[in-house]
């Protein structure tokens, strides 16, 4: 989807089309969630600190998040994917991978299916996507950035080895910024520049990872899209205006939190057996604490009391936070169709 949040916004809230609008907290601490493309034309970015962004664009409009929202046009567009195939990995609200090599329409291409979609996609609601098409996953992802926002881009067989080693560094998927820019210090600016390292030197360069560049450069990408990912974890966390030094105020936003995390769980049907404390100080200093057990946190109560017990017994490393989060993993469909590990009581 193109600028999905800020897209959504734009939509239900007509005043706001055509200007440059932030989705996230406008505070001191905020972060940019989504940017529109009439921000992003100043620079600003999803990710990108509040102030930073009111920086580049004082103009900047800001809107609160509505995920309960973006979640139900998420759910509309997911359905639109299915009327084609079931093979639909999502890799977040907005964004998904599909294999049509075999789809509910016997359609043979699949260009035309990315362009029924788009199309189907607009008319039910209101918004525009942008998509990839290619022969592996690697390829597909790539394209859909390059004709943003509405638009499409192919590589067909024929076309991946010219399209790559043309194709900037930075725009490699898995290639941050600070790798890319460690790639242009060794002389590496686009794909044909990446080719001329062997597997072997760009192992010793960048560590496992460069068996990941030597291959996707050479088009080689054998992941099949996976329509049952497992959640590692679910989470959430939240950056204050103004630093908490008060233990009950800290508790109280540990409660909270764990409200969230409990819905989330038992939405999914869904628990887990690990909770995790993280909490980041006023200097960006960030402790994570945990505490696992043998059977799954069910119930919301335990789950606070626990969150309040790891923020206490390490009170004296958190003292003062700038954010507070949970996360609860080790969970159940995570580990569905292992083994179970039978549990006995024991007398010494």
């Amino acid at each position: 989807m193109d600028a999905f949040y800020a897209s959504v916004e734009q939509r239900d809230r007509p005043e706001l089309k055509g200007k440059p609008i932030a989705v996230g907290g406008s505070s001191k601490r905020g972060v940019v969630a989504s940017a529109s493309y009439e921000a992003r034309q100043y620079g600003v970015r999803s990710a990108m600190p509040s102030m930073t962004a009111m920086r580049l664009c004082p103009q900047l409009i800001f809107v609160k998040s509505r995920f309960e929202v973006y979640q139900d046009v998420s759910q509309q567009i997911r359905e639109i994917f299915l009327d084609y195939t079931d093979l639909v990995e999502p890799l977040s609200l907005d964004e998904a991978y599909l294999d049509v090599t075999e789809n509910k329409h016997g359609k043979a291409s699949a260009t035309q299916i990315a362009m029924e979609i788009r199309q189907r996609i607009l008319e039910s609601t209101g918004l525009t996507a942008s998509a990839g098409v290619s022969f592996n996953k690697f390829l597909a992802k790539v394209a859909s950035d390059i004709n943003k926002p509405d638009g499409i881009k192919v590589i067909t067989p024929a076309e991946a080895t010219p399209f790559l080693e043309a194709l900037s560094v930075a725009r490699f998927h898995g290639i941050g910024k600070v790798t890319a820019q460690k790639m242009n210090r060794m002389g590496i600016f686009n794909g044909k520049d990446l080719k001329q390292f062997s597997e072997i030197e760009l192992v010793k360069r960048f560590g496992k990872v460069g068996r990941y560049y030597y291959k996707i450069v050479r088009a080689e990408d054998f992941r099949e899209v996976n329509p049952n990912r497992i959640r590692k974890s679910i989470g959430a966390e939240r950056t204050f205006s103004e630093d908490i030094v008060d233990l009950q105020e800290m508790k109280d936003r540990l409660t909270q939190l764990a409200g969230i995390i409990f819905q989330y769980m038992k939405k999914a049907d869904n628990y887990g057996r690990t909770l995790t404390l993280k909490a980041k100080m006023p200097d960006f200093k960030v402790i994570n604490r945990s505490r696992t057990f043998s059977s799954e946190i069910r119930h919301l109560d335990d789950l606070i009391s626990v969150a309040h017990e790891l923020l206490e017994e390490n009170r004296t490393d958190i003292d003062r936070v700038r954010l507070l989060g949970l996360a609860v993993s080790n969970l159940m469909k995570e580990h569905s169709g292992e083994g179970i590990q039978l549990e006995f009581d024991f007398d010494y």
